[in-house]
């Protein structure tokens, strides 16, 4: 007989769902392909009708943002129909659903943070295939919670934070742009406060919080200041630096237009749930030291 976890994580190597499984322990149980595949409904079916779980986090993405561009039809399956088949499935047990989201579902054109309410308009594949998630999830899921995050970044997966650090191994400066801004959240930290929610949710049977919620690093960045804050941790521990010289994003193209501003303001999940996100620098300065020691 399985022993029934309290929640499952769909993903089961990326950022945050390794980031989950470190934090919740026995309590968390994260399936990946081939055990779940968003595009594959038997799979889901099955995993739901063996491991019962109490609530279930998406954490699984496509988020190959440049590469959706080319691909959109992969994006739309990952993004799109495969949340909108998981709400479906967990609705039809009655089980919650927390669906993680990004800050791309915004055009970048306001000059304040985002807040919940404030009218997406994404700008590219992945922006929008995102967004039709969202919408897939509140259609097919009346218990579910959409959370909205940004630039996340851990000592394991891909992100900006381990490239800055490989570059620097072999650069004496690096061209970064200064235009984009928005939070970094490192990923330990964004799972800390899943959980958090998650108990919330569980604890509460009269609970009626449900909708969209941002989460993300606090305090405001952009890429440039964020290397060089990576860069000054990195020198203080003996680690690989380098300089930055702050680029504007016509001088770095690339296939997918990326916000100007995709700052997330944060204000309802600490009145809904008292989750207060730590400072992104908080968050750099912790991934720097975890991938040093790792060096």
């Amino acid at each position: 007989m399985t022993q029934q976890p309290s929640l499952l994580v769909i993903g089961r190597t990326g950022q945050l769902a390794r980031a989950l499984m470190q934090a919740g322990g026995d309590h968390v149980t994260a399936l990946g392909r081939p055990e779940v595949d968003l595009t594959n409904t038997d799979s889901i079916k099955a995993a739901l009708a063996q491991y019962r779980p109490a609530l279930v986090i998406n954490a699984a993405a496509y988020t190959a943002v440049d590469a959706a561009e080319r691909d959109e039809a992969a994006a739309q399956a990952l993004n799109t129909t495969g949340p909108a088949n998981l709400a479906a499935l967990c609705a039809k047990r009655d089980v919650p659903l927390i669906h993680i989201s990004t800050d791309y579902v915004f055009d970048g054109a306001r000059d304040q943070s985002y807040r919940e309410e404030d009218v997406p308009s994404p700008l590219g594949v992945y922006g929008r295939t995102k967004r039709a998630g969202e919408e897939a999830v509140c259609q097919h899921n009346p218990r579910h919670i959409i959370v909205r995050t940004a630039w996340v970044h851990s000592p394991i997966g891909k992100n900006f934070v381990k490239t800055m650090l490989h570059l620097a191994r072999d650069r004496d400066d690096i061209r970064v742009v200064d235009d984009q801004y928005g939070n970094p959240t490192y990923a330990p930290h964004l799972a800390a406060a899943l959980l958090q929610m998650a108990t919330h949710i569980l604890g509460d049977e009269d609970f009626t919080g449900w909708g969209i919620y941002h989460l993300a690093g606090t305090g405001r960045t952009n890429w440039a200041d964020f290397a060089k804050e990576v860069f000054a941790t990195s020198a203080a521990l003996g680690g690989p630096h380098a300089s930055v010289t702050p680029i504007p994003s016509a001088e770095y193209p690339t296939p997918a237009p990326r916000p100007a501003n995709s700052c997330l303001q944060c204000d309802k999940a600490y009145k809904a749930f008292g989750i207060t996100m730590a400072n992104w620098r908080e968050g750099a300065k912790t991934c720097v030291q975890a991938l040093l020691a790792q060096a």
